[in-house]
């Protein structure tokens, strides 16, 4: 039965264009969560991970820095995100279980840069992918193309098992990166805030958005034929 609730909601949400869909059980990355929700998490102990895909024809068009068109794209794929993530949450209450939407972008430690939780780590238990060095979730299929957004649940969905993969010796987004924060040290946060920041003042932008790690992972660019 459970089973096939599962598969009814992998096919809400693929009907709303969400491209990788994943449970989590939160157990075991509870205390890695932020307090807001690791409290959540002693009754809603599952999460739904949803990746939606970003666009290839906007990332192709990086060079430097993000683009208007780049952060119109960003904020309405988060925008588009919690919509799914509302129906999906609706579904669940239907079924007479409780549901918690996590924004898909929303800061809560503008110092730290946090949200009330990492979508990245529970898409990672969810099967989605694995944290690369760029620091996004890295999916077989999609690489750092994806946007991400949790709902948390008491519905006891079969949880899907973490990727045992890595980036292995791939270092494309090391060279792309504008603000030299992806080492061989590993990943430094103060360097790409500061960029970020950076780009938030160009005009128009004023966000903080980049984008060029998200492009330089050859996973997820686009294979042509013909």
């Amino acid at each position: 039965m459970l089973e096939q609730k599962k598969a009814l909601l992998l096919q809400l949400a693929r009907d709303q264009g969400i491209s990788a869909f994943g449970i989590a059980d939160l157990a075991s990355i509870r205390e890695n969560l932020e307090p807001p929700v690791r409290e959540k998490t002693g009754k809603l102990r599952f999460g739904i991970s949803l990746g939606f895909r970003l666009s290839d024809a906007i990332l192709e068009d990086l060079e430097n820095g993000p683009t208007l068109l780049y952060k119109h794209h960003y904020k309405a794929v988060n925008y588009r995100l919690d919509q799914v993530a509302l129906l999906l949450g609706h579904r669940l209450q239907q079924e007479g279980y409780s549901a918690l939407p996590i924004p898909s972008s929303q800061v809560i430690d503008w110092e730290r840069q946090k949200g009330y939780l990492s979508h990245r780590l529970v898409a990672r238990q969810a099967g989605l992918g694995w944290i690369g060095r760029s620091n996004l979730l890295v999916n077989p299929e999609h690489g750092g193309r994806l946007r991400l957004v949790t709902i948390l649940t008491d519905m006891p969905l079969p949880p899907d098992l973490p990727l045992d993969r890595t980036c292995s010796s791939c270092r494309a987004c090391m060279g792309l990166c504008p603000a030299g924060a992806i080492t061989e040290r590993g990943y430094e946060l103060s360097l790409c805030l500061a960029k970020l920041r950076e780009f938030s003042s160009w005009r128009g932008i004023g966000v903080l958005i980049c984008g060029m790690c998200v492009k330089a992972c050859p996973l997820g660019q686009p294979h042509r034929t013909g």
